[in-house]
């Protein structure tokens, strides 16, 4: 006998697969080919994406773990291909960006916390008990290696990659490696952006941006307009800089020797 509770008003798609104990409450949308593991739980203003996996402890769209949450009509949005293990927790957004996002093709591994307001981009892991703060943002093809914490309204960049057990107290620039304590450049993520198909001349290219940045000595400002001036113009040159300019909570610092 499925023992499961869907909420009539529930919008669910087809071919979705709902297993024994899960609750599906009524502001609820499951797009198609999703499967939903016994146990999960999916609140009020989910949005769930197509070819899902949401595996068993999971609780989608609960409400806002912060006090100024005046219970505003808001949403948690999950993107197609993501799959959320065991014991997930994805809290919906408040007033200040209305929804909680996370993208497709998305790995959410076991204990992850999502705060509020989160905007999680396309293609990223998030491995076992990574804990992101409310009002983050992390970008395309980001990993977090296992119970890295990540203070609020932090930006972690794309493509980049940080050391587990990491506490993130700045923004995290794209392309580069991020560890130690506290948390510092660590290089260019060459293995990661290799694997997406980045040319090696391309790669070179950001090594040498980031050179100027974090080894060379010269202050930041005087670095980005060294950069701006004098290198060539790329995708991932206006990409970086344009991060950086507009880190209010500045960047990670330089390697420690």
């Amino acid at each position: 006998m499925n023992q499961n509770f869907v909420h009539p008003d529930a919008k669910i798609g087809n071919n979705v697969t709902i297993e024994p104990f899960a609750y599906i409450a009524g502001d609820v949308i499951i797009g198609d080919n999703t499967w939903i593991g016994p146990n999960a739980t999916i609140m009020d203003g989910a949005r769930i994406g197509k070819n899902c996996k949401i595996f068993p402890g999971a609780v989608v769209s609960a409400i806002p773990q912060d006090l100024k949450f005046e219970g505003e009509k808001t949403t948690a949005v999950i993107g197609d291909y993501t799959t959320v293990r065991e014991c997930v927790t994805i809290n919906r957004g408040t007033k200040d960006r209305f929804k909680t996002e996370v993208g497709s093709h998305c790995l959410l591994m076991a204990y992850v916390h999502v705060a509020h307001d989160v905007k999680v981009g396309n293609h990223v892991i998030l491995a076992n008990t990574a804990n992101i703060a409310g009002h983050v943002t992390i970008e395309d093809y980001a990993i977090l290696e296992g119970v890295v914490a990540v203070q609020q309204f932090v930006t972690i960049g794309a493509h980049s990659f940080v050391a587990g057990g990491s506490l993130v107290r700045k923004n995290v620039p794209p392309f580069i490696k991020a560890a130690r304590e506290p948390l510092s450049f660590a290089g260019v993520n060459s293995i990661g952006l290799r694997r997406r198909g980045f040319e090696n001349e391309v790669i070179t290219a950001i090594e040498d941006i980031y050179r100027k940045i974090y080894v060379m000595g010269t202050n930041l400002s005087k670095s980005l307009e060294e950069i701006e001036t004098n290198f060539d113009e790329s995708e991932e040159k206006g990409q970086i800089l344009n991060f950086i300019k507009t880190s209010e909570k500045g960047i990670i610092r330089g390697p420690i020797s």
